[in-house]
């Protein structure tokens, strides 16, 4: 039983009523035993974030690739989850607390960690209602969470288990460290920006008297901490001032100049100060000469201000860092060493969330080594393991790995995973998976537990396995004192029993799996991970790193990087130039549908996509071209198909539109195949737009028989099918709107067939929809009236002429209703003015006279043509002018060749119509 659709289409009227169907009915659970497996991975979202539109992109071809594999009669897996986002998710509830005047450590930690599961209760679902309006077909019934019961025994296994290994450590290095938080943070939360600052030039007076090294830094307050003067080895300006020492100004110390490649001679005085205990470079410096990073100077404490580091003044302890540097400039300038001041623009670390400038920091934290895991990582890539999409990001990966650094997992938080380490009186760890452990191996000494949390990049690293059960093999550890005496980030004390805990129990663990049954389920390896190329390190090569140490084998088989979202000019887009995209905003306007299938359209292998509103308003014109289709073929008598294989065709058109189904197939399977999502969004498009909507749905008007019936049936099922991937809720509401049947997210994707392919079917339609389509254009360039039917005479080679005669006499009737055109004569009379269109070697005459003022035409053309050449030629002019093409920007560059391209072909267009007069 079909339903009449309405006039409009509405996408907002279909989209929740579909996607709530799906997910009661539970269209998205991997249920089909026996079925070869398909599993995917969601990149997971923080709890505290909402829907932007680089998460659309990311999970619009996730969705792509899933509902694929639904269609192809696969066991499709997509695991989803939120990641707890240990600072993002604090810094809400911190300032939620804030509106009420409460600090976080007016608070116990247990009672923290209760706001923040009560806050994640309340308002941590946002970004998964949003996820569901894209049309994510998650397997939502198993959704996950980096802090759900099964999850936080995976970690701490992980953790205890590297530890074991000797490949998780404690040590003291240099971490960015966030003043405002104070906690350490990763690369991915630094954001670098460029500022107006000053070269402070200093002048170190030689213990010895005998004068002075001159040095230049960006941070003259640094100097308070200063271990060495660097100069490189192979300057001869001071080879015999190595080894030497220097009184540093305003503490008295003596420190070494030693010697460093580090140390550039062509750059200032070719003398660098070395500040190990805070800068990357120089704590390099200092390992190399010698410094142990336990002897290291500090000179800031947590809140960045002056601590004692070894003959600080007085009055400068306690000052915070600006107020510290005014002090140290000054006292510089007083003893005499301050030799001048530069203006310049310096590139300063900010935190990303407390937009505060990062601090190099020595501390001790919890590292990774990551030395260590990244060679079979490397090798995986290296050997085909793991396929990269687009495979030029390989370059950047192995360059990246092979240069990797220690990974500072710890971080000085509340929220999150809280380390499985013990500390006793004399500060000797103690790692273990449970305090009760931890006791023993210290022969139950009085310990006290690390009061840090974990990154969240380590969590998140054993996403591919950790969600699917490994590391959960018993219940999450309550009662023996872990949360309760030490204030845990994951359980609070509250958290007793199930029945209690409510928020920590809103994630089901899945069943625990060990990895030998993991792999024997086929759903690790993962199939595909869809990333971003800006989390490959963070993210992708640390779930490679994890899943060949802990699971033997890589995490999933490829991995496609896509590029940015960026704005229609191509600038990256940001809240302080107001050109960021509401991906919610634009499903409002234009549908989900609509934005899916443009940034599918839009997506070329890892390019950056310009995005502009149109193309969506434009897709979405697509969906109304679809409905406005299939409402024509219910006015028609065109419902569902009954069959999978292409109905029995003898009419040419008929056979002609089963071929091009079959040649869509293929070019589709190709394209899904090799990731190519423009490609395999422009196929679907242009066969729905052109083929079957402009062409074939015209060519059988008026001549709608039982075949046809038959056949546009099945094209219009295949179509849905092709398209459900990309549009998956207009396409689901046509599919019932044609017959009453099963869900079209439950159907078969249809196969390729040659055998349903006529060529000489295909030939002869094409030739007729190639002469319509120039008597039409020809028409138009005349100015000639659609209403207007015109005689045509066919000249040219005689035997082709025959041929276009015959063919153009058996589909005369078509002929007359689309191109307007009376039943064609060979030609006798060519010195009478006619348009002429000349189509495979065939010349069809279309006499004027009496139609058109031959003159008056001929002069407008002539016009336009001369005008189109003038510009043409101005513009080439310019294109030619170094001078132009040196010093214009770059978009003005390419916008004067695109208007050339333009002219030029103008031009072309207007000489032919002038020709074709005779």
């Amino acid at each position: 039983m079909t339903t009449e659709l309405d006039k409009t289409f509405d996408p907002a009227a279909i989209e929740a009523r579909w996607y709530a169907h799906w997910e009661q009915n539970g269209r998205f659970r991997p249920e089909r035993p026996g079925a070869d497996p398909f599993t995917i991975v969601i990149p997971p979202p923080n709890v505290t974030g909402s829907l932007h539109i680089g998460h659309a992109l990311d999970n619009t071809l996730q969705d792509i690739l899933v509902r694929h594999a639904r269609l192809q009669g696969k066991d499709a897996l997509w695991v989803v989850g939120t990641d707890h986002a240990g600072i993002a998710t604090q810094m809400v509830v911190e300032r939620q607390l804030g509106a009420d005047g409460i600090k976080r450590t007016d608070l116990t930690r247990e009672d923290f960690i209760a706001k923040v599961w009560a806050w994640k209760e309340e308002s941590g679902g946002t970004i998964t209602r949003q996820l569901r309006r894209l049309g994510a077909s998650c397997d939502w019934a198993n959704e996950r969470f980096t802090m759900d019961p099964g999850f936080e025994n995976a970690v701490i296994k992980v953790f205890v288990e590297l530890h074991k290994r000797g490949l998780l450590y404690r040590d003291k290095r240099l971490v960015n460290w966030d003043p405002h938080f104070r906690t350490a943070i990763s690369d991915l939360e630094v954001e670098t920006k460029e500022v107006q600052g000053k070269f402070w030039h200093l002048s170190y007076p030689l213990a010895d008297g005998s004068g002075t090294i001159s040095v230049a830094t960006t941070r003259p307050e640094t100097m308070l901490a200063d271990m060495a003067v660097a100069v490189n080895p192979e300057d001869d300006r001071y080879k015999a001032l190595i080894g030497k020492q220097i009184r540093l100004p305003i503490t008295g110390r003596l420190i070494p100049i030693v010697a460093d490649e580090h140390a550039d001679p062509e750059l200032g005085s070719g003398a660098v100060k070395i500040t190990p205990g805070h800068d990357f470079n120089d704590f390099e410096v200092g390992i190399r000469a010698g410094i142990k990073a336990g002897d290291m100077l500090n000179m800031f404490d947590a809140d960045a201000r002056i601590v004692q580091c070894g003959g600080v003044p007085d009055d400068l302890l306690g000052l915070d860092r600006w107020d510290a540097r005014k002090a140290v400039v000054a006292r510089l300038e007083a003893e005499g060493v301050l030799e001048k001041v530069e203006d310049r623009v310096i590139q300063t670390p900010y935190g990303d969330r407390s937009g505060v400038v990062i601090e190099p920091w020595l501390t001790d934290q919890w590292y990774v080594d990551a030395k260590t895991l990244a060679g079979p990582a490397i090798e995986a890539v290296r050997s085909g393991a793991i396929e990269v999409v687009p495979k030029s990001w390989e370059k950047t990966y192995f360059n990246w790995m092979d240069n990797i650094q220690p990974w500072c997992v710890s971080r000085q938080l509340w929220w999150g995973h809280q380390i499985p380490a013990w500390f006793d009186e004399d500060g000797r760890a103690y790692v273990a998976e449970t305090e009760a452990e931890a006791r023993s191996q210290a022969g139950n000494k009085r310990l006290t537990r690390d009061s840090d949390v974990l990154d969240t990049w380590f969590s998140s690293a054993l996403w591919p396995f950790a969600t699917l059960g490994w590391g959960n093999e018993h219940p999450p550890r309550n009662g023996e004192g872990d949360h309760a005496e030490h204030g845990g980030g994951g359980v609070p004390q509250a958290t007793a029993s199930p029945a209690d805990t409510p928020l920590r129990h809103a994630f089901g663990a899945p069943p625990p799996r060990t990895r030998e049954e993991l792999i024997r389920s086929r759903r690790y390896p993962n199939d595909i991970l869809i990333s971003g190329f800006d989390i490959l390190f963070f993210w992708d090569a640390r779930m490679i790193m994890q899943g060949l140490e802990f699971m033997g084998d890589v995490p999933f088989r490829r991995l496609y990087l896509h590029g940015l979202v960026r704005d229609a000019t191509g600038a990256k887009m940001s809240k302080s130039k107001g050109n960021t995209v509401d991906p919610l905003g634009l499903i409002d306007r234009y549908g989900a549908d609509a934005l899916r299938f443009t940034l599918a359209a839009m997506e070329s292998q890892g390019r950056d996509i310009k995005l502009d509103e149109k193309r969506v308003e434009g897709y979405r014109n697509f969906a109304t071209k679809l409905w406005n289709a299939t409402r024509f073929c219910q006015s028609n008598g065109i419902g569902a198909s009954a069959t999978l294989e292409p109905p029995a065709a003898t009419l040419p058109v008929n056979q002609w539109i089963v071929a091009g189904t079959q040649k869509t197939i293929q070019q589709l399977d190709l394209a899904l195949a090799d990731l190519r999502f423009d490609e395999a969004a422009n196929t679907i498009y242009h066969f729905v737009w052109s083929q079957f909507c402009d062409w074939y749905l015209e060519l059988i008007k008026g001549q709608i028989d039982d075949e046809t019936k038959g056949v546009a049936g099945w094209v219009l099922d295949q179509i849905l099918v092709m398209l459900h991937p990309f549009m998956p809720f207009i396409t689901e509401e046509l599919w019932h709107a044609l017959g009453d049947r099963d869900d079209l997210i439950t159907a078969r994707w249809p196969m390729a067939d040659a055998r349903a392919m006529n060529p000489q079917a295909v030939q002869e339609i094409d030739w007729l929809r190639g002469l319509i389509e120039r008597i039409r254009s020809a028409r138009t360039e005349m100015g000639i009236a659609p209403g207007i039917k015109m005689a045509a005479e066919i000249g040219g080679d005689p035997a082709l002429a025959s041929i276009a005669l015959l063919r153009a006499t058996k589909y005369a009737t078509t002929l007359e209703r689309m191109a307007r055109i009376l039943p064609a004569t060979l030609a006798e009379d060519q010195a009478k003015a006619a348009l002429s269109v000349d189509h495979e070697g065939a010349l069809f005459r279309l006499p004027l006279e009496g139609v058109i003022d031959l003159d008056a035409e001929r002069a407008r053309l002539d016009k336009a043509r001369m005008a189109a050449e003038k510009e043409r030629d101005s513009l080439a002019a310019r294109l030619g002018n170094p001078s132009f093409v040196e010093r214009a920007k770059p978009e003005a560059v390419e916008k004067a060749k695109a208007d050339h391209a333009e002219k030029a072909a103008e031009a072309e267009r207007l000489a032919a119509a002038l020709a074709r007069l005779g």
